[in-house]
């Protein structure tokens, strides 16, 4: 009878992964609230807001790209 190997994670390896799916879930939750505020800040055109967050949005997008 052959024995099944067994799926052994690295305890570090799963910590990195967990991390890096939680970086990523924080990452896209901040850009649609950017995209949200960025929308809102258009409607009630507040110029001086929306340019603060585009900016916001352009640093988070470079970082991910990094």
């Amino acid at each position: 009878m052959e024995k099944q190997k067994q799926n052994i994670v690295n305890p570090s390896t799963l910590s990195l992964m967990a991390e890096m799916v939680l970086d990523e879930a924080i990452r896209k939750y901040r850009i649609d609230n950017l995209y949200k505020n960025i929308d809102e800040a258009l409607e009630a055109g507040d110029e001086a807001r929306f340019k603060e967050l585009t900016g916001e949005l352009k640093e988070v997008q470079r970082k991910a790209l990094t």
